[in-house]
Formats: structure tokens, sequence, C-alpha cells
């Protein structure tokens, strides 16, 4: 009877989540008690959006959905408001900032929490990977200069305004990943990849010249506190 009940008790919570997350109503589990703990840990490294997998075990999985993989459970404004200044080491985010639907106000919370020897590593889809379009639950396309309106770039030589959008964080570097699931174009694209990665110029004549018959599947982002 306790067993039914525990498992009854658990699929109610996991169904709650679900729908306090649909709803987008503010609500924050932590699973492990991690947040209390932050300022004791060592070291402190986030991985947001991660689903039911983590990219290392030992990493602090954000989700909004109650998953075996996610530590804290909530909408992920609502838990980097929950944290404390100068936090953590590392913020992770594979193929989540596409789906937000401010990327701004996330940007300097983001800003806030980390360490001022701390980066976030974002990876988000290209504009020109045709996968992004079959997808309706992304909001937004990413190139080379999207995170430049946001935050200090002196990498690119293209300029883009900031809209007096002060975040608190710049451009440290960007890597365009050619991976695709066809084996049959994997030599190809490791090329393209030793290629267009080989200085920020060939990146930006990539976009501009080749972006439109070389199809890229992803980018890597990292930016650091200023």
């Amino acid at each position: 009877m306790q067993q039914f009940l525990f498992t009854v008790a658990t699929a109610l919570k996991k169904y709650t989540f679900a729908v306090m997350a649909a709803l987008h109503i503010g609500m924050i589990a932590d699973k492990k008690n991690i947040i209390p703990q932050l300022t004791m840990l060592k070291p402190v490294i986030f991985d947001l959006g991660c689903g039911t997998f983590k990219q290392q075990s030992h990493w602090i999985g954000v989700d909004m959905l109650d998953t075996s993989a996610a530590d804290i459970i909530g909408d992920v404004y609502e838990v980097i408001k929950a944290l404390p200044d100068n936090c953590a080491d590392e913020i992770h985010a594979f193929h989540f900032f596409e789906q937000l639907p401010h990327i701004p106000a996330l940007l300097i919370e983001i800003s806030r929490i980390l360490k001022p020897t701390g980066f976030i590593e974002v990876v988000v889809p290209h504009f020109s990977n045709a996968y992004f379009y079959s997808d309706y639950t992304l909001r937004h396309f990413f190139g080379l200069n999207s995170f430049s309106y946001l935050i200090k770039d002196n990498l690119l030589k293209r300029k883009v305004p900031q809209y007096s959008i002060d975040t608190g964080l710049q451009l440290k570097s960007i890597f365009l990943h050619f991976k695709y699931p066809w084996i049959i174009n994997r030599p190809f694209r490791t090329f393209f990849q030793l290629l267009f990665n080989t200085s920020n110029f060939m990146k930006e004549w990539y976009e501009d010249s080749r972006s439109s018959n070389i199809f890229c599947y992803e980018i890597q982002f990292i930016l650091t506190k200023l």
C-alpha cells in the first residue's frame, strides 16, 4: 500500500510540474537541496534545459519538467533569479536558447550569477540548418552576430547595434559545427569545419558567401563576464 501511495504521489508531482510549466507559473523544486549549498560546492556547473540527459553527471541539471536528469525543476528565469550572485563557475546550454522567449533578460541574470572567471557555453542551430525549420517549438534563428546585439563583441569585423542593452557579458569565441547524421557527407563536412574555423574572417566569409549552399549544423558561443 505504501509503495502504491508513493507511486501515485510521484506521478501527481510530475503532472503538477508539467501543468505549471505549460502555464508558465513560477514554481521551483530543488530536488537535492542544492541551492542553499552552492557557496560550498566546487565547481558549480549548470546544464540549462538538460531534458532527460546531462552532458556530465556532476553538472546541475535545470529543466521545466521533472526528468531523471533535472536536479532543479522550474522555469529557467525563476530558477536563475533564485540563485545567489557570483555562484556559477560554468553554465552550459545545448539547444536551449532557441526555445526561449526573452534571451536578453536571461543573459542579464546569467551575468549576475557567473563568477568573475566564469563562462557560459551556448550551442544553438545555425540559420542554414535545414532541420531547424521542421521543429515548430524553436523560436529563434542564430548566426555569427546574433549575440553581438546583446553583448560586447571584439571578435567579429561586422558590427551591429546593441540597442542600449547591457548584459555584462562579452564574446570570447565562436565555433561552427558542420556535423550531420548522414555518414556519406561526413568527410566533406569535416573538411568544411576545419576550413571555415581557421579564423574569424573565414567564419564571416562563410556566412556571407557560402552558407546558402554549404549548410552549417550549429554554432557554439563562449561568453564571459565583463
